[in-house]
């Protein structure tokens, strides 16, 4: 992968990563219930889920360009009305901060003095790769985002450990950014929790648009 088009890479999953979803809902609320560092747990699970599905959109794609390659640019104009729809589901989005009360154990309000039952790191670790892998968008998301940067004159492995391993740092640096702020976040996204998902949505739909021209 040459530098520029990890540069746009980097771009495009750093705005993903700070994008709304389950993982970082689940980063959120385990590191409110939990602090920052049991919410480690949850972050290498989510890591690894997300790995899983790179590995299983890539080389799905790989499959398909073995029959043509023409399947490329088809995934490109694809995906790209792909990630503008959902672009647009990102903007219309309820704020992430409303949901936070979520995961409470029964009968615990939120923002309660109650502590939350201690939960094992493997079962964090669980929840954080389930969210990711049983997103049903997922998989749908990575096999319209990752063919915008695929050369198939190189190797699929190197791009495959890439693409999997910058996700994968950058993911989980944003969910530790905010499970460890998630104190203070949270009175910030009930302020602007739309707003911020407004800005995250035309960041997809700017992508989405673009990125099928290179």
């Amino acid at each position: 992968m040459e530098l520029q088009t990890w540069l746009i890479y980097l771009l495009a999953t750093t705005g993903l990563s700070l994008s709304p979803g389950p993982n970082s809902l689940l980063a959120l609320t385990h590191g409110a219930l939990h602090g920052w560092r049991r919410t480690l747990f949850t972050i290498a699970g989510g890591a690894v889920g997300f790995v899983v599905l790179i590995g299983l959109s890539l080389f799905g794609i790989s499959a398909l360009l073995k029959t043509s390659p023409l399947w490329l640019v088809a995934l490109k104009w694809v995906g790209g009305a792909y990630l503008v729809w959902l672009g647009v589901q990102v903007w219309r989005a309820p704020p992430v901060g409303a949901g936070l009360g979520a995961g409470l154990e029964p009968g615990q309000a939120a923002g309660s003095g109650t502590a939350p039952r201690p939960a094992t790191g493997g079962a964090l670790a669980r929840q954080g790769a389930l969210a990711a892998i049983t997103n049903p968008k997922g998989v749908l998301f990575f096999a319209a985002f990752l063919p915008q940067f695929i050369d198939p004159a190189r190797s699929l492995w190197v791009q495959f450990a890439i693409m999997a391993g910058t996700f994968a740092v950058v993911e989980s640096i944003t969910e530790l950014v905010i499970a460890g702020t998630a104190a203070h976040v949270r009175p910030w996204l009930h302020r602007v929790g739309q707003r911020f998902n407004q800005v995250c949505g035309g960041v997809f739909m700017l992508i989405g648009a673009a990125l099928p021209l290179r």
